[in-house]
């Protein structure tokens, strides 16, 4: 299905404010080891602790690369193989320290639903539902992110020129609506699994509301 993706200009919030930076030694289970500069904001339009990490010398970098990346407490955290969260958090991490950027961890649960209706949809989903219509199922949004804060945040570092790391094009769209110049977007690369693939075919199609992530197309097996 085809999703129009609008870059119509918001109405624009508030600035946001930088709060606090602090460096965190990140150490991931596969032995991978990197310095992040934990970045949190004030005035952020949907008031949650959306957080930045600063990854490599993003003031070095022509142009810095960035991933919104949705919170995943059983993808980022547990390991689940049901989602590929887990594995595109650790490849961000990577490839943006080695480019210099910024990863946006966004408290976006579920696509924005929440851990406890993430987890009524798995139960929907074994039942045969994917991804987007156990979410309807449930009377919920198919995706429910909005990514306001997100460009605010990238605002606050002025970092308002950007290469996104996302198979996503709503991320984009959105961002340009709040004014932020997406130089180019790269894919992630493709952590399937026989436990998540069902969930990444979903994506590739979208449906009429999500869109699809047209740079997964072609690359599954």
């Amino acid at each position: 299905m085809t999703h129009q993706l609008s870059t119509v200009p918001h109405q624009q919030p508030a600035p946001a404010r930088i709060r606090t930076r602090v460096t965190v030694p990140l150490r991931f289970g596969d032995g991978y080891a990197v310095d992040a500069e934990f970045i949190t904001f004030h005035d952020l339009a949907d008031g949650a602790e959306h957080l930045a990490l600063g990854l490599g010398d993003p003031s070095a970098a022509a142009v810095p690369l960035v991933r919104l990346h949705s919170e995943c407490l059983t993808g980022d955290v547990f390991g689940s193989a049901r989602c590929d969260c887990g594995p595109q958090l650790r490849e961000a991490v990577q490839r943006i320290a080695e480019h210099g950027g910024y990863l946006l961890y966004l408290r976006q649960e579920g696509r924005g639903i929440g851990l406890y209706n993430k987890l009524d949809a798995y139960r929907l989903q074994d039942a045969g539902l994917d991804t987007y219509a156990a979410n309807a199922a449930l009377g919920l949004p198919e995706d429910a992110r909005d990514y306001t804060a997100a460009a605010q945040m990238l605002h606050a570092l002025d970092a308002a020129r950007i290469d996104l790391l996302s198979n996503n094009p709503d991320k984009a769209a959105q961002l340009a609506a709040h004014g932020i110049t997406v130089a180019d977007r790269t894919p992630t690369g493709v952590h399937a699994s026989p436990s998540n693939l069902r969930y990444l075919r979903a994506k590739v199609n979208g449906t009429a509301v999500a869109p699809a992530h047209d740079l997964l197309r072609g690359r599954l097996a």
